[in-house]
C-alpha cells in the first residue's frame, strides 16, 4: 500500500495510489484495469473511471468460451499499456515513443493490480463448460498468473530491484543494439526515427533509476556482487571507448531511406549527435557510480545463500524457472548422476577413436588440437551456413508444420561478444516481415570448439528456439499471452531436447559431432550441480570452476564465462536439463503406450502447436493425446 491520496477499492484490496507520482504509460494501464474492474465485478465507479467507462462500449460475452477470450484479450492489451516495448517486437508501432516505467512503484504496482485482476476475473469463468482446448489456455492463464503473483510481493521486490544491473541483465547488454535499426525497432519513416530519439530519453531515465534502486539496496544490505558489477564496468568501458561516430546508436543515420530529403538527413544526424552525447554522458555516469561508489560495497559472496534474504528468494526462483516444486537437493543429486552417465559416453567415444590416455587427457587433447579451431570468423559463419542447409534437407521428416518465419545467422557484434553465451536466438516479427536470428560468439576463436557447431545450432536454431518460438507466434489462433509469452523450463528444454534428434538426423554418427553433444549434455547437467552449489550449498566460484572443468571438455574460457552466468541469473541455467528430460519422458510414455502408432511428428506438432507451456500442463496434454489414441 502506498499511503497517499486517490482510493480505489478493487478486488477486495484497499490500494491509495497518488497519480501525479505514476508513470504515464502505469497509469493509463492502472486506469484500464480499475474500469475492466469496475464493470467485471460490480465495483462502483470514480468520477474518472465513470468518464472511461463512458468512452468505453463492449457487448457482455455470453458463452464461458467468449468470456475467457475476452478476458486473454482485455488482459494482453492492458498488458500492452504497461509495457510498450512489448509492442515493438510484435511489429506494432503504437506508443513506439516509449521504453516503459521500469522501476517505478507505479509500473511495480500497475504489474500487480492486473494480475489480481486477471485471477478475480478468471475465476468467474466455469472451467467445466469450456473444452478441451480452452481449458488447456485455462489452465496456462490460470498457472502463469499465479506464478507471476508469487513474485510480485513486497519481499521479493525488496530483494531484486535493488540489483537492476548486472552483466547478463539490464537494459546496456540489450539497448544498443535494439537502437541500431538492427532489431525489432523500425527505421522506415521520419517518425521511426524521432520515436527512437524519445525512447533514448526513457533509456536515459532508467539509467538513473537504475542507481537510484543501487542506493536503496546498499542502505537495506541487499547487494549485488562485486564479480558481476566489475563485469558490468567492463562492458561500460567497451560501449564509452567506440567513437561517438561509429556507435551503434549512429547507425540508423548512416543507413536512412532513400525516401528522406536531404534536409531531413541532415536535421536527424544532428539530432543523433547530440543525442547519443547524451546517452555518453549517461553511460558514463552509470560506469563512475559502479566503479567508485558501489563496487567498494558490493558482496564479495557470489551464492544467493549468502545474501540476505537470498535463500528464500532462490527456493522461488526455482520453482519459476522450472515449473516445477523442486528443491536445489534434489536438482544437485539429478545433476550429479547425469554428470555421471555423460561422463560415461564420452569414455566410450574416447576408446572408439583410439586415443590413448585419460579421460582429461583425452579433453586437453581435443581443446588443443588445430583440427578442432575455427580457421577465421568467415570460416565459422560458413560453418554454420553448411550446417543449416543441412539441417533443412532432414528436417521434413520430424516435423510435419515448419515455420515460415526465415532464420539468419550471424556472429555477435564485437562490442558485446566477450561477455556473450556460445549463441543465442532473437525471434522474427510474428508475420516472418524479420527473420528470426540465430547468433554465434566469434570472440577468442582459439577458444572456440568446432566438435560443438552442430548441436548449437540445433539448439538456438533450427528446429530449437527457432521452430519453437517462430510457430507459437505464427499461430494466431492462440491467445497472445501464449503466443508471446513462455517459461524457461519449456523453451530451453525444447531446445535442449532438439539437440538430441541429431541422433536420428544422422548427424553424430561422426564421433566428433557426438563428443561435442554430449560436451553441451554435459554442460547442461553441471548446471544442476553447479548452479545449486553456488547459490544454496555455498561453492564458490573457483570451486565451480573446477568441477566443471574436471567432468568436461570445455575451455577454461568457456566455462568461466558459465560460471559467471549463473553467479549473475541463478535458477534459469536449472530449466535446460528439467525441461528437456520432461520432453523426453513424455516421448517415452508416449512410444509405449502407442506402439505402431505412434507418430514422430504429430508429437512434435503437440508439443509445439499450443506455445510454451508449463511442464505439469505440458504432461497433461500429452496424457490427453494418448488416451485419445494419438
Amino acid at each position: 500500500m502506498v499511503d497517499s491520496p486517490g482510493s480505489y477499492l478493487v478486488l477486495s484490496a484497499q490500494y491509495t495510489i497518488d497519480e501525479s507520482k505514476l508513470g504515464e504509460t502505469s497509469m493509463k494501464s492502472i486506469r484500464l484495469a480499475l474500469l475492466a474492474a469496475t464493470a467485471a465485478l460490480a465495483l462502483p465507479a470514480t468520477p474518472a473511471l465513470a468518464q472511461d467507462a463512458a468512452d468505453t462500449t463492449s457487448q457482455a460475452p455470453k458463452s464461458e468460451h467468449d468470456k475467457l477470450f475476452a478476458l486473454f484479450a482485455e488482459s494482453d492489451a492492458r498488458n500492452l499499456e504497461i509495457n510498450p516495448l512489448g509492442r515493438l517486437f510484435r511489429g506494432d508501432d503504437k506508443d513506439a515513443d516509449r521504453l516503459g516505467d521500469f522501476l517505478t512503484d507505479s509500473n511495480f504496482y500497475a504489474n500487480r493490480l492486473d494480475t489480481q485482476l486477471n485471477l478475480a476475473l478468471l475465476a468467474q469463468i466455469d472451467r467445466s463448460q469450456l473444452d478441451a482446448t480452452d481449458q488447456l489456455a485455462y489452465d496456462v492463464f490460470k498457472y502463469q498468473q499465479e506464478s507471476a503473483l508469487r513474485g510480485q510481493t513486497d519481499e521479493i521486490r525488496a530483494l531484486t530491484e535493488v540489483r537492476p544491473v548486472n552483466h547478463f541483465s539490464g537494459f546496456h547488454t540489450f539497448y544498443p543494439t535494439f537502437a541500431s535499426g538492427e532489431s525489432a525497432a523500425q527505421f522506415k519513416t521520419i517518425e521511426n526515427y524521432e520515436d527512437n530519439l524519445s525512447r533514448h530519453d526513457d533509456y536515459i531515465a532508467i539509467g538513473d533509476r537504475s542507481i537510484d534502486k543501487f542506493r536503496e539496496g546498499m542502505e537495506s544490505g541487499v547487494l549485488e556482487t562485486s564479480l558481476t558489477i566489475d563485469r558490468v564496468i567492463q562492458q561500460l568501458d567497451t560501449q564509452l571507448a567506440i567513437p561517438i561516430a561509429e556507435s551503434q546508436f549512429m547507425k540508423p543515420v548512416q543507413n536512412f531511406p532513400e525516401d528522406f530529403s536531404d534536409e531531413d538527413k541532415a536535421r536527424l544526424t544532428a539530432a543523433y549527435e547530440a543525442k547519443t552525447q547524451e546517452l555518453y554522458d549517461a553511460t558514463e555516469k552509470m560506469r563512475d557510480f559502479l566503479r567508485d561508489e558501489y563496487l567498494p560495497v558490493a558482496r564479495e559472496s557470489v551464492g544467493l545463500s549468502q545474501m540476505k534474504g537470498g535463500e528464500k528468494l532462490y527456493a522461488q526462483m526455482i520453482e519459476q524457472t522450472t515449473t516445477l516444486p523442486l528443491t536445489a537437493d534434489y536438482l544437485h543429486e539429478l545433476g550429479l548422476s547425469e554428470v555421471a552417465r555423460i561422463k560415461n559416453g564420452l569414455l566410450e567415444i574416447r576408446d572408439e577413436v583410439g586415443f590413448d590416455g585419460t579421460l582429461n587427457e583425452f579433453f586437453d587433447f581435443v581443446r588443443t588440437d588445430a583440427q578442432f579451431k575455427p580457421e577465421s570468423r568467415k570460416a565459422l559463419t560458413q560453418t554454420y551456413y553448411d550446417i543449416g542447409e543441412q539441417v533443412d534437407a532432414k528436417i521434413g521428416e520430424y516435423f510435419s508444420v515448419l515455420p515460415k518465419t526465415p532464420l539468419e545467422i550471424k556472429p555477435y557484434d564485437p562490442a558485446i561478444e566477450q561477455f556473450s553465451a556460445g549463441g543465442s536466438y532473437q525471434s522474427g516479427a510474428p508475420d516472418g516481415s524479420r527473420p528470426g536470428t540465430f547468433y554465434f560468439n566469434a570472440y577468442d576463436l582459439p577458444s572456440r570448439l568446432t566438435t560443438g557447431n552442430v548441436t548449437l545450432y540445433l539448439h538456438e536454431g533450427a528446429p530449437g528456439h527457432h521452430f519453437q518460438i517462430s510457430l507459437a507466434r505464427e499461430n494466431d489462433a492462440l491467445p497472445a499471452f501464449m503466443r508471446f509469452g513462455g517459461n524457461t523450463a519449456y523453451v530451453e528444454g525444447w531446445a535442449l531436447y532438439s539437440e538430441t534428434l541429431g541422433y536420428e538426423m544422422g548427424f553424430y554418427d561422426d564421433p566428433w559431432n557426438r563428443y561435442g553433444t554430449l560436451q553441451d549434455e554435459q554442460l547442461r547437467a553441471m548446471r544442476l550441480v553447479v548452479d545449486t552449489g553456488l547459490h544454496a550449498k555455498g561453492w564458490s566460484r573457483e570451486q565451480a570452476i573446477d568441477f566443471m572443468l574436471a567432468n568436461s571438455g570445455m575451455t577454461r574460457t568457456e566455462v568461466v564465462a558459465e560460471v559467471e552466468r549463473y553467479i549473475a541469473i541463478p535458477s534459469q541455467a536449472l530449466a535446460y536439463k528439467v525441461g528437456a528430460l520432461k520432453i523426453q519422458e513424455l516421448r517415452e510414455k508416449a512410444e509405449a503406450a502407442l506402439g505402431d502408432d505412434f507418430d514422430l511428428p504429430e508429437f512434435h506438432n503437440q508439443v509445439l502447436n499450443t506455445g510454451a507451456l508449463p511442464l505439469p500442463v505440458l504432461e497433461a496434454k500429452i496424457d490427453a493425446w494418448i488416451a485419445a489414441g494419438g
